[in-house]
């Protein structure tokens, strides 16, 4: 069984750690500690000149839930194909129905648009948000999704694996990227409990104090509780071990 370690990056600087750690596949966003949003074909660019691993980018115009206005999803469209057109292998990326069900006229829009670059494919965590999980993976067999990025609902792979089992036998062609608190531990006990277990996506991201010496007190730039000081970037150790426990 072939088996697979995706990461999540959002700088060069963890790009370079997680292809020098052996991850078989990235995954592009910007904005990670909010959950990711959409990288620019720049930044796509520079990690495919640095780094060897093919690339997946997200498609996400914004933190919060998936379910977005017509512009939201134009806007959503022109990009992904500016990543497409710079060299992206595939898209991430998700849409439900204010009833929680996938949105899947606008996923098949997608599935097309990758299609036409010969890309593919992952309908990502909206999958974990959505009513029904057994029809939607249903429907992504049937609509031709390649990957689907799941915790089994839950908020860390472990506590979904009842759900996760129960997926498994009915995945058929779509591959069941297991991703929410991954790390070798988790791998271990997943493959452990789920022998067709075999991708895994992680971010491995721990927290580094910025180089700056002077800092402003009393000024946030952002989100309150995050340090402006505070950089997040991926972890050679905790992707060492990932991919240890992968043999």
């Amino acid at each position: 069984m072939s088996r697979l370690l995706e990461v999540c990056v959002d700088s060069l600087e963890s790009a370079a750690v997680a292809a020098q750690a052996g991850a078989h596949r990235l995954e592009l966003c910007a904005n990670l500690v909010i959950g990711g949003t959409t990288p620019s074909p720049a930044f796509l660019r520079a990690v495919r000149r640095e780094t060897g691993p093919p690339v997946r980018c997200l498609l996400r115009p914004r933190a919060g839930d998936f379910l977005y206005t017509p512009a939201q999803f134009d806007l959503l469209l022109e990009e992904g194909e500016s990543l497409l057109a710079a060299g992206a292998e595939g898209l991430v990326t998700g849409f439900l129905t204010p009833e929680g069900d996938l949105d899947l006229p606008r996923l098949a829009r997608v599935r097309d648009l990758c299609r036409r670059y010969g890309a593919r494919l992952t309908l990502h965590r909206a999958f974990d948000l959505c009513r029904d999980p057994f029809a939607a993976l249903a429907q992504c067999r049937e609509l031709g999704v390649d990957t689907v990025l799941t915790s089994g609902q839950a908020d860390r792979c472990l506590d979904g694996l009842e759900l996760l089992e129960a997926l498994f036998p009915l995945a058929g062609p779509v591959e069941l990227l297991l991703g929410g608190g991954i790390d070798g531990p988790a791998i271990r006990q997943i493959r452990a409990r789920i022998p067709a277990a075999a991708a895994f996506h992680m971010s491995g991201k721990v927290a580094v104090d910025s180089p700056m010496r002077y800092r402003r007190p009393g000024v946030s730039m952002g989100l309150p509780g995050l340090s402006e000081y505070t950089l997040y970037r991926a972890d050679p150790l905790r992707l060492a071990q990932a991919k240890e426990a992968l043999v």
